[in-house]
């Protein structure tokens, strides 16, 4: 296949990826900690919190980390939409795996 066709899909999946980091990073900062204090492990949370100090970051600057995320997942979803409309290999094989994965990532 071209380096042309694959652009698309190269940036979509860069992209992707990216936007999977971040969304990981709100989990992390926001979303593990109220899951522990909820269960009562807040005594291991507090422990996390003193082995890993950066969670503490994360925690302070919520609006940076969630705008991030936000950001990715919207330039994520952007390039998704564009590279649906990229053709498929001519082969067969692959193009069927590649109709398969448009469904599955839409």
């Amino acid at each position: 296949m071209s380096e042309p066709l694959l652009a698309p899909m190269k940036a979509s999946a860069g992209a992707s990826l990216l936007a999977l980091v971040t969304a990981g990073g709100t989990l992390v900062c926001c979303v593990l900690p109220a899951v522990m204090v909820a269960l009562g492990a807040g005594a291991a949370l507090a422990g996390l919190v003193s082995a890993v100090p950066q969670l503490v970051w994360l925690s302070a600057h919520k609006g940076v980390v969630f705008g991030a995320a936000a950001l990715a997942l919207a330039v994520s979803g952007l390039l998704l939409r564009r590279a649906r409309h990229a053709p498929c290999p001519a082969d067969p094989a692959l193009a069927r795996t590649c109709a398969r994965l448009r469904r599955i990532s839409h």
